[in-house]
């Protein structure tokens, strides 16, 4: 005899939903390439999702077509995220950081339709562009574009009155391809199912203990290994986030302190390159009181 409890589908589109609805006013802060500061909150991500979704099938997306991503950590970024995943879409998040030819080879390879990117790698756009075989729009996240249209424009020309996709919860919904350390890289796919249960296990207290009251700043890219889930493990909890395009000590200090960023997590490197500036500021780091470490061996001396 089959039970009912709870029998919704694990799906990440729910995560959204959620965090919409119950912890709505919880803030999404962005610091911009150009070093502007902008704010949203969980509701506004959840709407704005919606209106992405509806401009992907204005634009023939459907089911299963791949929209990649090359961009730093911003609102924008998390927007497309679940945006893509609401009409039955798949993410590809592109690592700008690859070689020419490892990215023309993961954006054909991928057969991604859509392209995002940010103005500072517009450069890198218009390298790729006569290389990639299948992609049909381009779009600019932030900025002003004479040559492409712009994220904020294509979404203020929608209501955000749309019913998700629906998907099986083993359906995939992103796509990460390795550096290519051996050959050419290798293209990883992440299921609803397998994103909803990471991020309810991130959330606890003997992983990254995140929590309603948390305020996350993910040093970590968007584009690696989906920042290590923190988008979908912030939504299930309603968690304040600070996304910064730069990873520059001082900019990443001056949000930790003004912004009250209580968890952190990026690469050894990462918070090398954080002890000066924070030592020339007498030692204070705010309320930063967990700090996730990973992508290689932390050293003692570190922790």
């Amino acid at each position: 005899m089959a039970g009912a409890m709870q029998a919704s589908s694990l799906k990440i589109t729910n995560l959204i939903d959620h965090a919409a609805r119950e912890h709505g006013a919880r803030e999404i802060v962005s610091y911009w390439a150009d070093g502007n500061v902008t704010r949203s909150n969980w509701a506004e991500i959840g709407l704005e999702s919606r209106k992405f979704s509806q401009v992907l099938q204005r634009l023939g997306m459907k089911k299963g077509d791949r929209v990649a991503t090359i961009a730093m950590n911003h609102a924008h970024h998390l927007i497309s995220w679940y945006g893509s995943a609401g009409i039955g879409g798949v993410l590809h998040t592109v690592n700008p950081r690859l070689f020419e030819e490892q990215l023309v080879y993961v954006i054909n390879h991928a057969e991604d339709r859509v392209l995002l990117f940010d103005k500072m790698f517009a450069p890198i756009i218009e390298m790729l562009k006569p290389q990639l075989k299948t992609v049909e729009h381009y779009i600019q996240f932030d900025g002003e574009s004479s040559d492409y249209p712009t994220f904020r424009e294509l979404l203020d020309a929608e209501d955000g009155k749309f019913d998700w996709v629906d998907v099986d919860e083993n359906d995939p919904c992103g796509l990460c391809y390795t550096s290519g350390t051996t050959g050419n890289p290798k293209g990883v796919l992440y299921e609803h199912r397998s994103n909803v249960i990471h991020a309810i296990t991130e959330v606890q207290p003997d992983v990254m203990d995140l929590a309603t009251r948390s305020v996350m700043l993910p040093v970590v890219p968007m584009f690696h290994a989906n920042a290590w889930g923190l988008p979908f493990a912030c939504a299930t909890v309603g968690a304040k986030m600070v996304f910064s395009a730069s990873n520059e000590a001082s900019v990443l200090w001056k949000l930790i302190r003004e912004e009250g960023v209580t968890h952190s997590a990026g690469v050894p490197t990462v918070w090398l390159s954080m002890f000066a500036d924070m030592d020339s500021n007498g030692g204070d780091y705010g309320k930063l009181g967990v700090v996730v470490i990973g992508g290689s061996a932390c050293p003692r001396s570190m922790i």
